[in-house]
């Protein structure tokens, strides 16, 4: 054994290991063939240098453990297991071996052949595929396996998202590489109090069927994970952003309602849908412009098409006008014979698909950068929507029949591994987002940066990425399975996640209705599984369409996007009738909870916080809280408790016989007021209460302060009246209100405010501290007391 002051480094099992604290609550375990490699660089770890923590190290009867004040290891040097534990000596894990095979690591080109190239035209955008490429192997590397022995009821969650809808991975297999509809994350949480993030950013896959629990990895050079000690769901994720880096603070108007679909043709056509809004007195914030901006032919050009975008800066003042924002589609690959294409072409920044830029290469993330800002930023648009950025997702994208998950993972993955390097197979859409942050940064301190991505990674957060679900069919049972993804993202870590509310696909059979341009391919699509042909001509769309909206109301990012049938409001119905009205109350329900949503933005920047939680994060004592997988805390004070099953119609219009109402579990260790009646309930026990079309049911946390404004129609509207201040009694209560001024870095040298809001329950006393900090059109603010 060889101790130093930083670390402790040994032999056992024929390898090397290095066990490094690196918090109290954190101890890095690096595994090495031969020689540790500890300067290798790592595309998801920010903390490459920390504080020197105390810790013990002792041999002793072929066992060195090491032990900080939170946490012990304990390595047996024949079998080269590690037993995580607490202080005290019980045990948290067993970790009880690790293996390496050594690979040749290849990459692929035509080997100075003119490339064969088969330009296919799918779905999920044009493609490339090279027809002779070729092999060559430029260094050795390993394959690894880490082995996990669990306790009988302990429970395994993360790994980002998926779409089977997996809330815990015990007794399952999982795929870990990027895909629509699959974000893969390298961290995996326990409810037994620990997370385990391993720095490595090649395909995996997580297997706990059969005799044997593991973590496959494809190709590293050496394993390197943390073992993250936090106790609490919060405190591990604590450790993960402490290691990854901190959650940007995004734009406020990015917290209200975001309207897009598939597709607005003109720029005019974006302002107008913005002024529509206005003049119905419905609340927006941003309008999303999606794919084609670009001339016909020119797939993934940053030019617009002047004949339908000439106006386009005239149109996003405008907008800008009416106090909302715009948003735009990029991808990351481009046809050839566009000028975007032949600047990268000419200056060697393609991958040997000869469509996708390398966005591992700095000089080529700047060479995007200046496309889209010399393109479409400096043309009037704020925001981006990075499509499609996993990028390889084109083989599976095709066919009537599903491939199996083996397969799927062989075919996808494989062609990640032609196309990158097969070390950093997941990582594309973190190098993209990171370059599309740190330029934007350089070029402007006026807007934040904000990234709606299809695909991420683990640190994604710190580059202002917020992820989406990918292309989902509507269907009650797949919206139940976003929010168990949903759930899995955020116990991943990422604070950062939304979906497509209303699904992508809506059509199914009735391939004349499909959009994408799609509606002359009478082909079924694997994926194309909506169950409604007509979509908002069906009752029953209208119906998944606004319990969905109603859920998506608290979610990170709350926004209404699809193909097949338009999304905006008045599609669904006039006012006065039932969807209209339904989807109208649920939008201007997100704004009057806006001082509440944007003070958890802030608490998610500063404090490493969770906006949509898990059960597990604020009751992991209720074992019955475990179970529940369609429910989940929007904050520390709301319980959101989705519908997931029709009550009035079926496809086609069907009527529906059935009462209106929804079975709920409410924790234990809180009470609980129903938010729409007051009614209070005991925690601990399931209640059914009624769930009309315009009420999904939303329980206040006892102990609670919700801070809500009237009358906002954007997010940074100031408030008709004082800001109310929502006393839910019987408990003690914090909250803190957070503000600043909203689309600039000005937060970042001191330019917010804080107000600490207390209540006493024994005195039935609320205190409003008095408010910390300042910033430039900070305004008074005055609040009224509401005692529920």
């Amino acid at each position: 054994m060889i101790k130093t002051d930083r670390y402790v480094e040994c032999s056992a099992a024929g390898m090397k290991y290095r066990l490094i604290p690196v918090t109290d609550e954190i101890i890095r375990c690096m595994i090495a063939k031969d020689e540790v490699k500890t300067e290798q660089e790592s595309l998801i770890i920010e903390k490459k240098e920390y504080p020197q923590v105390p810790f013990e190290a002792a041999e002793a009867d072929g066992v060195v453990t090491v032990k900080t004040s939170a946490v012990q290891a304990e390595l047996n040097l024949k079998t080269g297991g590690i037993t995580w534990k607490h202080a005290d000596g019980s045990v948290w894990l067993e970790q009880n071996k690790a293996d390496l095979t050594r690979i040749d690591v290849v990459h692929y080109n035509t080997g100075g052949e003119k490339p064969i190239i088969n330009r296919v035209k799918t779905v999920d955008g044009e493609r490339n595929f090279i027809q002779n490429l070729k092999a060559e192997k430029v260094r050795d590397g390993y394959r690894a396996r880490v082995f996990f022995d669990w306790k009988e009821d302990e429970e395994i969650h993360g790994l980002g998202q998926a779409e089977e809808g997996i809330y815990n991975y015990r007794e399952h297999t999982q795929y870990l590489y990027q895909h629509n509809m699959r974000i893969p994350m390298p961290m995996f949480v326990s409810t037994e109090g620990y997370g385990v993030l391993f720095d490595c950013c090649s395909l995996m896959t997580f297997n706990d069927e059969g005799r044997e629990s593991y973590l496959f990895l494809d190709t590293v050079d050496q394993i390197d994970y943390y073992f993250l000690g936090g106790n609490t769901m919060d405190g591990i994720i604590h450790d993960y952003r402490y290691l990854t880096g901190k959650a940007q603070m995004l734009p406020k108007w990015a917290y209200g309602y975001i309207q897009s679909k598939e597709q607005y043709y003109t720029a005019k056509e974006l302002a107008e849908i913005v002024r529509h809004y206005r003049e119905i007195g419905v609340p927006i914030d941003c309008v999303v412009q999606d794919w084609n901006t670009w001339e016909p032919g020119n797939w993934g050009e940053k030019i617009l098409d002047k004949e339908r975008y000439g106006d386009n800066k005239e149109c996003m003042e405008e907008i800008n006008k009416m106090h909302a924002h715009s948003m735009v589609s990029v991808w990351p690959n481009m046809n050839a014979g566009g000028k975007n294409h032949q600047e990268f072409f000419d200056a060697g920044y393609l991958l040997y698909d000869y469509a996708t830029y390398n966005a591992f290469d700095e000089k080529a993330r700047e060479m995007y950068w200046k496309q889209a800002k010399e393109g479409l930023f400096d043309e009037g648009f704020e925001s981006w929507w990075c499509d499609s950025t996993e990028p390889f997702s084109g083989p599976d994208w095709n066919g009537g029949v599903k491939r199996e998950p083996w397969e799927r993972y062989e075919l996808v993955g494989g062609e990640h591994k032609k196309y990158l390097d097969p070390a950093v197979a997941n990582a594309f859409a973190l190098m993209h987002a990171k370059g599309i942050y740190e330029n934007q940064r350089k070029d402007t301190k006026d807007k934040r940066v904000l990234n709606l991505t299809r695909s991420g990674y683990a640190s994604g957060q710190k580059y202002a990425a917020m992820l989406w679900s990918g292309d989902t069919c509507a269907s009650w049972d797949n919206f139940k399975i976003q929010i168990v993804e949903g759930l899995n993202m955020g116990l991943s870590g990422y604070p950062y996640w939304t979906l497509d509310i209303g699904a992508f696909f809506t059509v199914a059979d009735k391939w004349q209705n499909r959009g994408c341009g799609c509606n002359t391919d009478p082909e079924p699509k694997w994926f194309w599984q909506g169950k409604y042909n007509e979509g908002v001509k069906d009752k029953g769309y209208c119906e998944l369409y606004t319990r969905w909206l109603e859920m998506g109301t608290f979610l990170p990012m709350f926004r209404s996007h699809g193909t097949d049938t338009p999304r905006e409001i008045w599609n669904f119905g006039d006012k006065g009738t039932m969807f209209y009205d339904a989807i109208e109350k649920s939008i201007k329900l997100r704004y009057h909870l806006m001082p509440y949503i944007y003070s958890l933005a802030g608490a998610v920047h500063f404090n490493d916080y969770t906006i949509m939680r898990s059960l597990l994060f604020d009751f992991p004592q209720d074992k019955t809280a475990r179970k529940i997988e369609n429910e989940f805390m929007f904050g520390p004070s709301l319980l959101i408790c989705a519908v997931t099953e029709p009550m009035y119609y079926g496809p086609e219009s069907t009527e529906l016989d059935r009462e209106k109402t929804w079975e709920c579990y409410l924790p234990q260790g809180a009470d609980w007021y129903d938010y729409w009646t007051g009614k209070k309930y005991e925690g601990g026990q399931y209640v059914t209460v009624d769930a009309p079309i315009d009420q999904m049911p939303i329980f206040v946390k006892a102990g609670s302060i919700l801070p809500v404004a009237d009358g906002l129609t954007y997010a940074s509207q100031k408030p008709e009246g004082p800001v109310k201040l929502m006393v839910y009694p019987g408990a003690d209560a914090e909250f803190t209100l957070y503000e600043d001024e909203g689309n600039n870095y000005n937060f970042e040298k001191g330019a917010y405010a804080t107000t600490k809001l207390i209540w006493n329950d024994q005195k039935g006393e609320l205190t409003v501290e008095e408010r910390q900090g300042s910033f430039d059109g900070m305004e008074d603010i005055s609040y009224e007391e509401v005692i529920i």
